[in-house]
């Protein structure tokens, strides 16, 4: 047994330092540049892979620094889109639901530039981090294609060339996000197609996303989602979609989450370590990476390194625990 058991990560967005959210606000109001405000953005992703590293995790991300809604962000940069209305995204935070009101096109890289960055800061893996076409379809009002299957489609084609992009710069792991898979289990053959034109030539290490939501709803079927590993939100569900493995076997990667990012409270590392060995009951050692549940965009700096810290620790723990188990 060695440490390439139990591989740690984390979903994807950190917290954004103060300083940096000050910025961002200023930049919005005319009164900070786009460079001024890039350099602010570069600082706290060196902040935040330094971080990782002295905590001690196995695969890190950039922490999503430059970015605010995960589909406006993409949206953004994508022609076809234009800017919709406030809706309300979770609690008390709304994103501008963007339109699709033309055909999409990618005029140019979206977050390679910031993968390099990271990937250049530290010797360990940086994911690359997408949102998956399906969450990009069902996150905006469609008014370009004529059914949402198109809508979706050409989603994906712009999606797998960022993919593609990402891997030709050194990604070994890339992350397609699906966190609205299951808002219409009708729908999940849309999604399985589109995700496979994105995955369909990418040598990396896939993972997609999927977080609160009814999961039973779409599994088995997700299975056939065309990414290697699937990235599960687990303990603030207390575990209950491990229960759908009992009747149809997990056949994937299980990224599983044991910390509960929508908790202030910081869950012990025998609580988190017992999640893990759960997860051992359908995968192997080998083929389970614990993390926590979701984006930590929410908690504060300090809460974020203190469930990052519960996240490694109890994989250690359960390390220890298999090696004891080999025979000398």
């Amino acid at each position: 047994m060695t440490s390439e058991i139990l591989l740690t990560t984390t979903v994807g967005s950190f917290g954004k330092p103060e300083y940096l959210q000050k910025a961002r606000n200023q930049f919005a109001r005319g009164k900070l540049s786009r460079e001024e405000l890039t350099t602010l953005e570069r600082r706290a992703t060196e902040e935040w892979i330094r971080r990782q590293e002295e905590i001690g995790l196995d695969i890190l991300v950039d922490g999503e620094m430059y970015r605010g809604d995960m589909v406006a962000y993409f949206a953004d940069l994508l022609e076809g889109y234009r800017e919709g209305g406030l809706v309300r995204s979770y609690g008390n935070r709304y994103y501008h639901k963007p339109i699709i009101a033309g055909k999409i096109r990618r005029p140019n890289p979206m977050t390679v530039e910031w993968f390099e960055y990271a990937q250049s800061l530290t010797d360990k893996p940086v994911k690359g981090m997408l949102t998956g076409p399906y969450t990009m379809l069902d996150w905006s009002f469609n008014e370009a294609y004529k059914t949402r299957r198109d809508a979706a489609l050409a989603l994906a084609e712009v999606i797998r060339l960022e993919a593609e992009d990402l891997e030709r710069a050194g990604a070994k792991y890339i992350q397609i996000d699906e966190p609205a898979i299951h808002a219409r289990p009708e729908e999940i053959d849309i999604a399985i197609e589109a995700m496979g034109i994105v995955t369909r030539n990418l040598k990396a290490k896939t993972v997609s996303h999927i977080c609160y939501g009814d999961f039973a709803a779409i599994y088995p079927q997700v299975l056939k989602l065309p990414v290697d590993q699937l990235d599960l939100a687990m303990s603030n569900y207390e575990y209950r979609w491990l229960e759908l493995f009992d009747k149809d076997p997990f056949t994937k990667e299980l990224a599983i989450g044991i910390v509960d990012v929508h908790e202030h409270e910081l869950e012990s590392v025998d609580e988190a370590a017992e999640g893990i060995r759960k997860g051992l009951r359908y995968v192997s050692a080998a083929r389970l990476y614990p993390h926590p549940d979701c984006g930590l965009k929410t908690r504060t700096v300090e809460e974020t390194v203190d469930k990052c810290r519960v996240v490694v620790e109890a994989a250690r723990k359960v390390r220890a625990e298999l090696k004891a188990k080999v025979p000398a």
